[in-house]
């Protein structure tokens, strides 16, 4: 443990910064997977909103740094090239 006052706040401060950061990449996981549900399923209009959702989270998180700016992009094409497959 720090003794430093300053070293104990930066502590506290990645504490919650990492638990937020995990938080929305999970997020985005989730979002991934339940578009992929939707569209093996065969529900398209659920699948285009999720995919929505889905693009404005991972959006987010390359904002944020968490994920590189190709992998989402990745990530949004195959998902938004499925939603346009499904009959």
């Amino acid at each position: 443990m720090a003794n430093i006052k300053s070293s104990k706040k930066a502590i506290k401060v990645i504490a919650k910064k990492t638990e937020n950061n995990h938080e929305l990449k999970a997020r985005v996981k989730n979002c991934i997977r339940l578009c992929d549900k939707a569209i093996e399923a065969g529900d398209k209009e659920n699948a285009q909103k999720l995919l929505a959702d889905t693009q404005k989270y991972i959006d987010r998180a390359v904002s944020k740094g968490l994920v590189k700016r190709n992998t989402a992009d990745r990530q949004k094409s195959r998902l938004s090239n499925k939603v346009k497959e499904m009959a």
